[in-house]
């Protein structure tokens, strides 16, 4: 059997992009300052021990400061962040300048405006192809906004989810 699928990584991206994936910004106070990077691909794994985890690219630059600081925050962004996601999704120099948050008990920072966050120290890291696996485990966690829904995305573009009914 070849080590080679059938399809392209255009096509896996495209089918894949069908799932819907809420939008996080994942963060820790690193030793040169807070870091943060946009994720997609976070989700929660247990309930005892209470685990999340998530997955940054190995070619991350952001990542690095994370795992070195043993902790990190997931700030799940709201329908009005889109603009935070695309910041954090980016290489820009200091993501942080002009947004306002504070520090939870890991120092990781959350968001005053994020939908919810969660505060965690690194459980473990394992490698899953160009990715990171990283779990995390769940020391607090809060509700900060109910007044909106969360940041969707979906087909390479930005939405919401609102319950039917």
């Amino acid at each position: 059997m070849s080590d080679r699928p059938p399809f392209d990584s255009a096509f896996f991206r495209q089918v894949l992009g069908q799932f819907p994936t809420g939008v996080t910004v994942v963060t820790a106070a690193g030793a040169d300052g807070p870091a943060g990077l946009a994720i997609g691909s976070f989700g929660s794994v247990s309930l005892d021990p209470p685990l999340v985890m998530f997955m940054p690219g190995k070619s991350s630059t952001s990542w690095p400061a994370i795992e070195a600081a043993g902790h990190f925050g997931v700030n799940i962004l709201a329908e009005d962040q889109e603009q935070m996601s695309s910041l954090f999704a980016s290489k820009a120099g200091d993501k942080f300048a002009g947004l306002e948050w504070t520090a939870k008990a890991t120092g990781a920072p959350i968001f005053e405006a994020s939908l919810a966050w969660i505060d965690c120290e690194i459980d473990r890291v394992s490698e899953g192809g160009d990715h990171w696996i990283v779990l995390g485990r769940v020391l607090d966690l809060g509700v900060q906004r109910e007044d909106v829904g969360p940041l969707v995305f979906l087909a390479g573009k930005y939405g919401s989810f609102h319950p039917l009914g």
